[in-house]
């Protein structure tokens, strides 16, 4: 068996890591590593890296797993709703960088077939860079980063009718409308094909995985629905990415993202970094080194040309100019479909090997560029823009005057129904607080309204400082977006030591999570209103207050450890199931392995399953006494995780093995 492609993937694997643990200790984002890895040790430089199908494979597969995550985080309400950036201002970016590109291109002498091609490889940005330092950023719901995204989806979907069209251009350009044609319609159909399957087939299937309790069954389904989605949508002669694209868009209609999510983002993880080598690999620097005035004039046409235009467009479409520079800055780059589209135009004779090397080099550089655009774009747009410099300030300072005049107030961070509902409780008790959010449409209105809520990201350690942080009472963090709440609860950590920090969480396997980073209480929904549907309903039968009042403080003190552990049905979302821990009932038979033993003798807390309650006679004992022996007919209620629950239930029935113990 040829293992020689092993020989290239481990030296890349090992490169990238020197590379990604380098720029974290410089605090750099990791795609430069992966890039000057690709740029230093490919086949053009050093060659530790070879050339090899394999590879390529692989890195086109994180493209995939990308747009799939894309898709996730999309859904066709979502889609809907993003319709007037995605068709008007992302429509008209990709046309007008296109045009503009393709002017150049023939002014310099390119055949306009070749300028077409080249157009479209530059007009677009690079989805994979600025979706995933967004995020990281905690930047993807802002205003810039809504435009971005709508954009860099519009670019996306832009790629098919490339795709098409290159071959076309390269055959002389004969029969290209009844080609495009036919290619409108298979982008049609394989929508209507995906979406059918995902409307009639989906939640069967994945109601049936769930139902199995496994997640190696959980995962490997995830990859097959992304990849057969992929894989159909090429065999129609489009991209694999739109197939992808579409099976996430699909997915995100389901309740069972959050945990696909989880279990994707690995794969487009580790994925996404072998194609940005990749990327880096393309590089010939030493065919550059008569080329490099062409090369800065490409970069700086793609980085400067296209952000200025996205700037311009963008603050036509009424945005500021503030959120303009953030938007063309977050997208002044080159994208990875355009290395596609220039491998597809070199293939068809459009353009040469010599002609392709400074668009190439271009095109990495500026992707170079790109984080560092990225991660300070909001620098950049205080720098360029007075007024929007001026309104950051204004809006600063405005939190700074109005924590001047409180002394001991609650921060409220996230103004939503729950920050809305606190903040009349603290009214009524004559309590001050200061509200935080980035909704501009709510903060007008609750502005107006007379509440003291400001416009600012509490995520952001100055603007808590404003805020007045070190002399507050108490901060209350309501956002529901997990990741945000814990960048909050960091910072807030970090300025205030002894800052008392509540934290709402929509899940309770958030609870620790939150603690662990310095969260003072955290208030799990879900186990919050059972409490309170519990409270009144012994209250309507007549148990005395106390009583009812000693339960519910009773439950808290114990970190909500009855509530915890619930029964499950089939009608229930995978993420509960996996994450949650459970209830189980375990009844012995005649011929079970734990008759006659004690339950120390078992040792199930070896397996990390507790023993609730113990059913003997038709009569549940709540306190379970460890040395008594069990008999035929007991039923014991576990605790634990559904795997550790299987284990402890074969131990008890079957016997277990040394191993398990």
């Amino acid at each position: 068996m040829d293992h020689s492609a092993l020989d290239g993937i481990l030296a890349l694997l090992f490169l990238s890591v020197i590379a990604v643990a380098l720029m974290r200790r410089v605090q750099l984002p990791p795609i430069i590593g992966y890039l000057l890895v690709g740029a230093l040790f490919g086949p053009h430089a050093l060659g530790l890296i070879p050339e090899g199908r394999t590879i390529e494979f692989l890195a086109e597969l994180g493209v995939v797993f990308l747009l799939f995550m894309i898709g996730l985080e999309v859904s066709i309400s979502h889609l809907l709703s993003m319709r007037r950036i995605l068709l008007g201002l992302g429509g008209l970016q990709v046309l007008l960088s296109t045009l503009a590109t393709v002017l150049l291109a023939i002014w310099a002498g390119l055949r306009w077939e070749s300028a077409l091609a080249i157009g479209g490889a530059l007009a677009l940005s690079s989805t994979a860079i600025v979706v995933k330092q967004l995020q990281e950023q905690l930047e993807m719901h802002s205003r810039h980063g809504r435009k971005a995204l709508g954009i860099l989806l519009f670019q996306d979907l832009a790629v098919v009718p490339f795709l098409v069209l290159i071959p076309i251009l390269g055959g002389g350009g004969e029969d290209m409308l009844p080609a495009l044609g036919l290619a409108l319609l298979k982008a049609v159909l394989a929508f209507a094909l995906v979406f059918a399957i995902g409307h009639w087939l989906l939640r069967p299937v994945l109601g049936w995985v769930a139902a199995t309790y496994s997640i190696e069954l959980f995962t490997l389904s995830i990859l097959l629905l992304a990849l057969a989605a992929a894989w159909l949508t090429h065999r129609m002669g489009l991209s694999l990415a739109l197939g992808a694209f579409l099976a996430g868009v699909m997915l995100a209609e389901t309740e069972y993202r959050h945990q696909i999510e989880t279990e994707v983002r690995p794969f487009r993880d580790v994925l996404l970094g072998l194609f940005f080598v990749t990327v880096g690999t393309q590089l010939d620097l030493a065919a550059l080194r008569d080329d490099w005035p062409w090369v800065l004039l490409l970069t700086a046409g793609v980085v400067l040309g296209k952000g200025g235009l996205i700037v311009l467009l963008t603050r036509l479409y009424q945005s500021d100019w503030g959120v303009a520079i953030r938007t063309g800055a977050v997208l002044a780059q080159g994208g990875e479909f355009g290395f596609a589209l220039l491998a597809l135009a070199l293939s068809d004779g459009l353009v040469d090997a010599r002609q392709i090397q400074p668009l190439l080099a271009a095109l990495v550089l500026s992707m170079l560029i790109a984080p560092l655009l990225i991660r300070y774009n909001g620098a950049l747009a205080k720098r360029l823009s007075s007024h929007y410099r001026e309104e950051r300030e204004r809006r600063e300072m405005a939190i700074a005057d109005e924590h001047a005049r409180r002394s001991g107030h609650v921060i409220i961070a996230g103004f939503g129904r729950v920050g809305q509902n606190l903040a009349r409780f603290l009214r009524e008790e004559d309590m001050g607080y200061l509200a935080l959010d980035v909704d501009p449409t709510l903060i007008r209105e609750a502005f107006e309204a007379g509440e003291p809520v400001h416009y600012g990201d509490s995520s952001h350690p100055e603007i808590l400082e404003k805020s007045g942080i070190a002399q507050a009472a108490a901060l209350v963090v309501t956002f529901h977006d997990h990741h945000l709440a814990s960048r909050i609860v960091e910072v807030a950590r970090r300025l205030a030591p002894r800052l008392p920090i509540v934290v709402r969480t929509r899940n309770d396997h958030h609870m620790e999570d939150f603690e662990r980073i310095g969260a003072s209480t955290v208030v799990p929904e879900s186990l919050e209103s059972s409490l309170i549907v519990a409270a009144r309903t012994l209250e309507l039968l007549g148990i005395d207050h106390e009583e009812v009042k000693r339960l519910i403080e009773r439950t808290r003190t114990e970190h909500y450890a009855q509530l915890r552990g619930v029964f499950h049905g089939e009608e229930v979302g995978l993420e509960a199931e996996i994450e949650a821990l459970q209830l189980h009932s375990v009844s012995l038979h005649e011929r079970a392995a734990a008759i006659g033993r004690t339950l120390e003798s078992l040792h199930l807390e070896r397996l990390e399953v507790s023993v609730q309650a113990l059913r003997r006679s038709g009569v549940r004992g709540e306190q379970v006494d460890p040395a008594m022996r069990l008999r035929a007919g007991d039923t014991l209620v576990l605790e634990g995780h559904p795997e550790q629950l299987a284990r402890a239930e074969r131990c008890l029935l079957q016997g277990c093995a040394a191993a398990e113990v």
